[in-house]
């Protein structure tokens, strides 16, 4: 019996060695047959991470896997990112926190209504976003399609502050009507928003502690989604100034249904104060999610200005803060949005549909910023 086991081990140690033999051909041969079809286990298209022409991109991560995920921001130390998203068991946005790498994803917001517009205070202490939970529990209703795309302002949503574990929420914004869109200058003294309690939607700046309230624009239409420069003294948003009549007064019939058509968006900046307003685009498309570069000089945003579809594809771009020097950084022939880079400029966050599994999944991916 001895023996048998011997011969045993040594049959099977031979069958062993034949089959890493064996595979070994079948992954030369498979590798052989990618190349010839263009693909490389180095090459980053064939993960659907990266698109040709992204020059400014490079070591793509997928830091989230399904569902809806959107409005990445950094913390001021680049060592955590808070987000919107719905996946799984949870049916409408609501706040998560994760680290850098795409670790310890955890929920901080109520689990209840519909959030959005998250940030991170500057000193990791306490967190802010929008949600309509004071209004009710419930997800509101979705948008109806079937007048068009649009976003809907649900009039209970208001801003919080909450501990950066989530709990004790307090609304910053108990004004009437839609409050969001809110982010924090980097000194976490000054936070930016729009409202729409003088019954246009405007900006508004206001201190930290709820103090201060100042209406930075007054323009007829949309100004929303700001921004702070890194050095605090301006701020870049998205606007839209209906000017003839019928822009007019479709404007005023969706704001009483409480919601907007981001058909045609342009990129705006302004110093902090509201004065020397300056309209960097000027293409008639959806053009939104501005974010500064750390030097201040360009503002990468997303934009539909290519796509033949209308609403269909969104891209990154840069600008230069005069207007001049429009570059396109994506082209991925589906959706790029929501970019931010770190504090040093060197990695920048994003949501795209990129490597999808599903249709309309959104993921949030961080690149390396290639200059």
């Amino acid at each position: 019996m001895p023996n048998l086991r011997i011969a045993t081990a040594r049959t099977a140690l031979y069958i062993s060695a034949l089959m890493t033999k064996v595979l070994a051909v079948i992954v030369l041969l498979f590798g052989a047959g990618l190349a010839l079809l263009g693909y490389s286990a180095d090459d980053p298209k064939s993960s659907g991470l990266w698109f040709e022409g992204e020059k400014h991109l490079a070591n793509i991560r997928q830091l989230t896997h399904g569902g809806e995920n959107a409005e990445a921001y950094w913390s001021i130390d680049d060592k955590k990112l808070i987000f919107q998203s719905a996946h799984g068991d949870v049916k409408c946005d609501q706040i998560f926190i994760m680290n850098a790498d795409g670790s310890d994803m955890h929920m901080v917001s109520t689990g209840k209504g519909r959030t959005t517009c998250s940030y991170i205070f500057p000193d990791g202490k306490h967190i802010l976003y929008a949600s309509t939970h004071g209004g009710s529990p419930e997800c509101p209703p979705p948008p109806d399609f079937s007048k068009g795309y649009r976003w809907m302002l649900y009039p209970d949503y208001d801003i919080y502050i909450a501990d950066a574990d989530g709990k004790n929420p307090r609304n910053l914004s108990p004004a009437p009507g839609y409050d969001a869109e809110a982010t924090i200058s980097r000194d976490g003294k000054h936070i930016t928003f729009t409202s729409e309690r003088n019954r246009d939607l405007d900006i508004y700046t206001i201190d930290a502690d709820g103090k201060n309230l100042k209406q930075l624009t007054h323009e007829a239409g949309y100004d929303g989604g700001p921004f702070w420069s890194y050095d605090g003294k301006w701020i870049v948003y998205r606007a839209y100034h209906p000017k003839t009549p019928e822009e007019i007064a479709e404007y005023k019939e969706l704001m009483r249904e409480h919601a907007i058509k981001p058909i045609a968006l342009e990129i705006w900046v302004m110093r902090a104060d509201g004065s020397d307003k300056r309209q960097l685009t000027s293409n008639g498309a959806a053009n939104f999610a501005p974010y500064f570069f750390p030097d201040g000089k360009k503002i990468i945003f997303s934009s539909n200005m290519a796509s033949a579809k209308g609403m269909g594809n969104f891209d990154l771009y840069t600008i230069k803060t005069d207007g001049s020097g429009l570059e396109r950084i994506t082209t991925n022939p589906t959706f790029d949005g929501f970019p931010m880079f770190t504090s040093d400029g060197k990695k920048i966050v994003f949501a795209s549909n990129r490597n999808a599994t599903k249709p309309h999944e959104t993921n949030v991916f961080v690149a390396d910023w290639v200059p």
